[in-house]
C-alpha cells in the first residue's frame, strides 16, 4: 500500500457503511464523467444530479463510519486515502460508462435494488442509518423512474438504440448478483435488526427488471454464474484507473487546501 494510505478498523457496522458509501461514491463519480459529454443538455444535467445525490449518500455514510470507528478518519480520508483493495463497492458500480445505453442500464439495475432497499432501511434499529435511508430512498425512487423510462425508450426505439441496450443488458447482467450477497459481518447486523437482508429484495428486483425489460422489448438473460469480489476488495482494473485519477491531487499534495 502507498505510504499515505490509511488503516481502517472494519468492525461490522463500519464495514457496512463503507460498502454502501463506496457504492454511491464510485457510481456517482462514474456519472460525473458525463459532464460535458451528455447526449443532450437536459440529460447531462439529469446524470449530474443523480451523481450529486449519490455523492451526498456517500458523504453521510462515510461520516457515520468515521463516527463509529472513532480512529481519526473522515469522509475525505476514506475517499482519497484508501487503495483499491480497501474499497468495498459492488463490481457493478465501477464498470465504465461505455455508451449512453450502458450507463443507463447500469444505473437502472442498481436503482431497482436501491429503491426498495433504502425504503426498508428506514425501519432500521439504528436511528442514523434510518435517517440516511429516508433521504436516500427519495433520491433512489427518482433514479429508478428516470432510468426505467430511458430503458424503455432505448429498447423500444430505433434498431440502433435497441441493439445498444441489448448489448448493455448482456454485458452488465453478470454483475447484478453481487447486490444480494452477504457475509458473516453483515449477517450479524441483519440478525440485530440494524440492516436489512438484501436477499429479501431479490423477488421485487426481478419483478421490476422483468417488467421494464419486457416493455422495452429487451430479453432478460437467464440466471447463471455471477461475478463477485467487490465486497471483499477484489476489483476489476477499472476501479484502480478511476481511483488514480480521483485521488491524484490528495496523494500528490497531502492535506492541500485552497
Amino acid at each position: 500500500m502507498a505510504t499515505n494510505t490509511i488503516r481502517v478498523n472494519e468492525s461490522p457496522l463500519v464495514l457496512y457503511c463503507l460498502r454502501r458509501a463506496d457504492d454511491a461514491l464510485v457510481m456517482g463519480h462514474r456519472l460525473s464523467e458525463w459532464c460535458g459529454r451528455g447526449p443532450a443538455l437536459e440529460e447531462e444535467m439529469a446524470l449530474a444530479n443523480m451523481g450529486l445525490d449519490l455523492l451526498g449518500q456517500a458523504r453521510s455514510l462515510y461520516t457515520y463510519a468515521a463516527e463509529v470507528e472513532a480512529a481519526g478518519n473522515d469522509e475525505d480520508r476514506y475517499a482519497y486515502l484508501r487503495d483499491a483493495r480497501q474499497y468495498r463497492n459492488l463490481l457493478l458500480a465501477e464498470q465504465p460508462n461505455g455508451d449512453f445505453a450502458r450507463t443507463i442500464l447500469r444505473q437502472f439495475f442498481y436503482a431497482a435494488f436501491a429503491d426498495p432497499y433504502w425504503r426498508a432501511m428506514m425501519k432500521s434499529s439504528d436511528p442514523t442509518l434510518a435517517a440516511i435511508a429516508a433521504k436516500s430512498e427519495k433520491e433512489s425512487a427518482y433514479h429508478l423512474r428516470h432510468t426505467a423510462e430511458w430503458v424503455i425508450r432505448l429498447g423500444d426505439g430505433t434498431e440502433e438504440s435497441h441493439r445498444r441496450a441489448a448489448e448493455a443488458v448482456a454485458h452488465l447482467w453478470p454483475y447484478t448478483g453481487e447486490m444480494f450477497e452477504t457475509d458473516a459481518a453483515e449477517q450479524e447486523l441483519i440478525a440485530a435488526g440494524v440492516v436489512m437482508d438484501p436477499a429479501s429484495f431479490r423477488a421485487e428486483w426481478d419483478r421490476t427488471v422483468s417488467e421494464i425489460l419486457s416493455e422495452a422489448t429487451l430479453e432478460k438473460p437467464a440466471q447463471g454464474w455471477m461475478q463477485k469480489g467487490g465486497r471483499t476488495g477484489l476489483h476489476s482494473e477499472h476501479l484502480g484507473h478511476m481511483l488514480a485519477e480521483m485521488q491524484v491531487l490528495q496523494r500528490t499534495h497531502p492535506n492541500a487546501t485552497w
